[in-house]
Formats: C-alpha cells, structure tokens, sequence
C-alpha cells in the first residue's frame, strides 16, 4: 500500500516509476535499466535493504535515497558509510521524498555540470567515469575514497574542512564524524603512494582541514 501511494505521488509529480518488491528484483532493474535514482526499503522481503545496499554498490553507482524506520545515528552512519546518498526515516510523506530526490538530483547534475577530468600532477581524476589514475596507473579506490578524492581535485590547493567533508562527501552531521574521515584520508594516503610523515599529495593543517597539491 505505502508503495502504491508513493508511485502515485511521483508519478503525478511528473517521475516516471518503476516499482518493485523484492532486493532481487531491485538489482536486475538496476543492472539492466539505471535508473535516474534509487528509493530503497530497508524492509524487504528476500534480503535485508543494508545488504541489497551493499550489492548495489557493488556495480552501480546510481543515487540511492534509503528510506528507514532505523533511526539511531549509529544505523544512519552505517548506511551513508555504505553508498548510501540520503535517507528518510519513516513516517514521511510524498512531499518530503520528492524534495529530497530532487536534492540528490541536483547534486548529481552538479558533479556532471563539472570538468570531465581534473589533473593534479601525475594525478588524474576523471569524474565522469568515476576512475583516478596516476601516472597512467589506474587506482582501485573505493566510492567513498573517489567521492573524496574528487571533492579535494575540484579545489585543489584550496584548505578543505573536515566538517565540510563530512557534510558534504558523506552527507551527514559532523558530530563525533572525525574519525571517520581520517579514516579514509589514510586509506587515500595508502593508495597515492604517501604517508603522514612524508605526505605528496594531501597535506594537512592539523586542527583545521586538508588540501590536495601538486607534489611538484
């Protein structure tokens, strides 16, 4: 029924939908007709919604908005940790997820209204395709460490927060966020060839943000 009504709101509010019921049925749609964005339930029938989250991601790259009735912070992190873009905690209105599709719409049309590719040095960071290489070599990143890696070539030599990184590349509050970021910021450090110690790339400030640089 919830599903239905909500069909209906965005059907009228101009969206084409297609719905389904089941994690499995979700990740055949997603592999063979990418949608614009993703509405997922965490309460599916077949495969808990964190999981089919986490598949998702696994070859897709599409906004994912979860809707949850899950409302501790710690569940939140989890899932905007794990691909998720948004979410909505249960009970909310067709309003209310129009206006945030419409928000993860546009930040969408922001990263692809960017430069193709950003280069930095031997780094290269190509933002349509969702790749970063350097010298040549590709690198395997994950999507969050690409997520960051390009929030900081897009304003590179710039000092970035890490409050801003948490509200902007992870999309949620900053409270208690620190770790997390530093987290990914070694992970990135890992994959670019530096250390702390001997940083090249990402040089950081300490009690005040992090900035990419060209090494030369």
């Amino acid at each position: 029924m919830i599903r239905t009504a909500l069909v209906k709101a965005l059907a009228n509010a101009g969206h084409v939908v297609t719905a389904v019921g089941t994690a499995m049925d979700a990740l055949r749609e997603v592999a063979v007709r990418p949608p614009d964005v993703v509405v997922l339930d965490l309460g599916l029938p077949d495969v808990d919604g964190a999981s089919a989250l986490r598949m998702m991601r696994g070859d897709s790259d599409v906004p994912v908005i979860v809707a949850t009735a899950r409302t501790g912070e710690n569940n939140i992190i989890r899932l905007l940790n794990a691909g998720a873009d948004d979410y909505l905690t249960k009970p909310f209105s067709g309003e209310h997820l129009l206006a945030r599709i419409s928000a993860v719409l546009r930040r969408r049309g922001g990263v692809a209204d960017a430069p193709a590719a950003i280069e930095v040095g031997p780094l290269r960071v190509d933002l349509g395709r969702r790749s970063a290489t350097l010298h040549g070599r590709a690198l395997d990143l994950t999507r969050k460490e690409f997520d960051l890696l390009a929030y900081l070539a897009a304003r590179r030599d710039h000092l970035v927060t890490r409050q801003e990184l948490i509200e902007e590349v992870w999309r949620q509050p900053y409270r208690g966020s620190e770790q997390t970021v530093d987290v990914h910021i070694s992970w990135l450090r890992r994959k670019l060839g530096e250390t702390a110690a001997k940083p090249r790339f990402l040089r950081v400030l300490r009690g005040v943000g992090i900035m990419l640089v060209d090494p030369r």
